[in-house]
């Protein structure tokens, strides 16, 4: 039952023990989505949604699916509380806790530990600095576990890239991700790069929060990321940073080599005090020929630890053998170490790990080190649990491995020395071929009524499982974010414009769905110069379309109507007049946002003829709908009725539930301004039930607050409150702009009693 901590997790693995309860009392199987989506009328996706603890239930579908899984009255008030604990905790109030796990026994830094435990922890960022591979990391997680008792609000954590090949991270996507890991949904993360600085220490101030930035590449990378006073941030950089410690109060701390004693003693509890002791020359060539360099310790202790019947000569003299290693030179010296570790793989694993050189993204996953590869998903994963168990990568997340910069450039270097350039290439391709058959799957899991036209031809690779259904969709959109985005760099540098282009195409769904309109625009930008370059009308088209799209959800609709005319004119080029439509849909919702409605209805008049002449029952009824929603802003409710019905003749018709929810919306507005109150409410519940179907959130809450406005009509205020509770309980799960005015409009309500 409930603990005093609760959060959404906890109430997603309640459920899941709920579920699992049920079908032990009742000596069944476990009820599957699908079977719970036939008896709440609910999607399977949203199910999903609310199982894994990814989307808080609103109170009456929690209360009613925990009446369902079999709870008692008194567990279901002890529920209850539960679920409302989640819910303040989703309010604003999310407590992070993002440090990696630390696997090891930390040697040879009692002294630094001790200079970390004497700064308070309520002064500037504090900056460990040092060379690469000498453990800044280690040590900081170590000291950062070990305070984190003090910073109850949480704990942040985050890979700044700052030496990375591809570049390192930049400050606006770093306060990004921050902002993130803070319950900010996308649509709430302003655009500007001094706007996100100012946001995050708003959501931080008066708070106690530990923000580890690892792996800095300099001051002004870190400075808009660190927190207001109360919080700590602890920073590492191969740079001495001396900007913070001048201008930013950073107390520093520099990290040297290892002493010969303490590189002696990490060998001991890697390899253990007894094999240790009994080859002590030995252990004294190993640590020269590493330099005393952890990384390069823990590499060489990896192949030990993992061959037990080797001596420790043996292995101090191969790593001799190659006359590179000198006392002085550690960076030089750890190179030695890795093609030590290198040779030790099978030779399908070597070619793994050169291969992984290339790879941009954050981390690997099974599938993708597959498409790499040229391998199987299976055997992939084994040769990265090889790689693991050498040290040569590291599993941070459950699935998902990430190399040290070091040794990225040092399996760039050698895949350059063996790997011809073609078979580099085809890395590359199969790579690439992989994120956008997969994105695409997933896509027309989300979307089963979209044209498939950023599909490369043919069957997809082996490495491409497609999603089991929308919750599944999404959650593998959010892990591998950062992967596409940064895959649509690589294939422009590579040449590779088309894959840039679809996998463009691939992602759209998922980022509308999150409302992260600023990678949606960067994304599309990138795809109109990649389908320039091809030359390709109907690729430019689409993209002008989107950056429309994307434009308008940001308000900014001058923008949006010269990308939506761009659009309009090259589909007329190409002879899509069904694409011409949709920009001419996308202009009429421009002039929409201005407040300009008869030129919003000129639009959508234009848009109608052009759907009609494509024989596109689906564009005509979204066509008629949003006409009919305009003649409604300008009082012709008459014609506003007849078309939305004709909307939802076409849309029922052709079974476009999408189109089918935004009608009998637009329905219930138009009933309202009638003065047919129970009409309206009648369309605008079936708006509801077809929307929480499909798992939308947002238009779940903008009919709610409709809803209200109409039940508020007829006098029914608690009716309102539910109603206006339940629309602001979807926007704070999704992180929506427009939390503040829903929190106002019910304060509003509850003021008149």
């Amino acid at each position: 039952m409930p603990t005093e901590d609760a959060d959404l997790s906890e109430l997603g693995e309640t459920l899941r023990e709920l579920r699992r309860r049920q079908a032990r009392r009742s000596g069944e199987r476990q009820l599957s989505y699908r079977e719970l989506a036939e008896r709440t009328g609910w999607s399977h996706g949203i199910l999903g949604e609310y199982f894994s603890g990814r989307v808080l239930p609103p109170t009456d579908r929690f209360d009613l699916l925990v009446r369902l899984l079999g709870a008692s009255p008194a567990e279901q008030g002890a529920l209850a509380t539960l679920r409302d604990r989640a819910e303040e905790s989703r309010r604003g109030n999310r407590r992070p806790r993002e440090l990696p796990a630390i696997g090891s026994v930390l040697v040879g830094r009692d002294a630094e530990m001790s200079a970390l435990d004497a700064m308070p922890a309520d002064r500037g960022p504090v900056v460990i600095s040092g060379m690469a591979g000498v453990g800044k990391t280690t040590l900081a997680l170590h000291w950062a576990h070990r305070i984190a008792g003090r910073f109850p609000d949480g704990q942040l954590h985050l890979d700044l890239r700052g030496f990375h090949s591809e570049g390192a991270m930049p400050p606006g996507e770093a306060l990004n991700t921050l902002l993130s890991s803070l319950g900010v949904g996308a649509a709430r993360i302003p655009q500007d790069a001094d706007a996100r600085a100012g946001l995050y220490r708003t959501l931080l101030r008066d708070r106690r929060v530990l923000v580890v930035l690892d792996n800095a590449a300099d001051a002004e990378q870190v400075r808009p990321l660190l927190p207001p006073a109360g919080c700590l941030a602890v920073v590492t950089s191969r740079g001495q940073l001396t900007g913070l410690v001048v201008n930013d109060g950073a107390r520093p701390l520099s990290v040297d080599l290892l002493g010969v004693e303490d590189a002696r003693r990490l060998l001991a509890e890697r390899l253990g005090a007894a094999r240790v002791e009994r080859e002590t020359g030995a252990v004294d060539r190993i640590v020269e020929a590493c330099g005393r360099l952890p990384l390069a310790l823990a590499v060489v202790a990896a192949r030990g630890a993992l061959n037990p019947g080797f001596s420790l000569a043996d292995i101090a003299g191969e790593l001799t053998a190659s006359g590179t290693a000198t006392a002085t030179a550690a960076l030089a010296d750890v190179r030695t170490a890795f093609s030590w570790s290198y040779r030790l793989l099978h030779a399908e694993a070597q070619r793994l790990f050169r291969l992984a050189g290339q790879y941009p993204g954050p981390d690997l996953t099974a599938p993708i080190a597959a498409a790499l590869g040229g391998l199987d998903v299976m055997r992939a994963a084994r040769i990265l649990d090889e790689l693991a168990r050498a040290r040569l990568v590291v599993e941070h997340r459950p699935g998902r491995f990430a190399c040290h910069d070091l040794l990225r450039a040092y399996a760039q270097e050698i895949s350059r020395t063996i790997d011809p350039e073609a078979d580099r290439r085809a890395a590359t391709e199969r790579l690439l071929d992989h994120l956008v058959h997969a994105a695409g799957a997933a896509t027309l899991v989300l979307d089963p009524l979209r044209k498939p036209i950023g599909l490369p031809a043919g069957d997809p690779p082996a490495t491409v499982t497609r999603p089991a259904d929308e919750a599944a969709a999404m959650a593998w959109f959010r892990a591998e974010q950062r992967v596409l985005l940064t895959a649509l760099d690589l294939a422009v540098r590579t040449g590779l414009d088309r894959r840039a282009w679809q996998l463009a195409w691939g992602i759209v769904v998922a980022l509308e769905r999150d409302g992260a309109w600023q990678d949606w625009i960067a994304a599309q930008a990138v795809a109109v110069r990649a389908a320039e370059r091809l030359g390709d009308l109907g690729a430019q088209a689409f993209s002008r379309r989107s950056l429309a799209v994307g434009h308008v959800r940001l308000g900014r609709t001058a923008e949006a109507k010269a990308h939506g005319q761009a659009g309009y004119e090259l589909f007329l080029r190409a002879g899509d007049p069904a694409g011409a439509a949709v920009c001419r849909h996308a202009m009429a919702f421009a002039c929409e946002t201005e407040g300009r409605w008869a030129d919003a209805i000129a639009h959508a008049e234009q848009a109608l003829e052009l759907f009609r002449q494509a024989d596109d029952p689906i564009g005509q009824a979204r066509a008629l709908n949003s006409a009919g929603l305009y003649r409604a802003e300008l009082g012709d409710l008459g014609a506003a009725l007849a078309d939305c019905e004709q909307a939802l003749r076409l849309q029922l018709a052709m079974n476009d539930p999408g189109g089918v929810g935004s009608t009998l919306d637009s329905l219930g507005t138009v009933q309202h301004r009638l003065g047919d109150h129970r009409a309206a409410i009648g369309r605008y519940r079936e708006a509801l039930a077809v929307f929480a179907q499909a798992g939308d959130r947002i238009s779940q809450a903008d009919t709610l607050g409709r809803l209200g406005e109409t039940l508020l009509a007829t006098g029914d205020i608690e009716a309102v409150r539910d109603a206006w509770r339940q629309a602001l309980a979807l926007l704070e799960e999704v992180g929506h702009p427009g939390v503040a005015a829903a929190r106002a409009r019910l304060a509003g309500l509850d003021a008149q009693g």
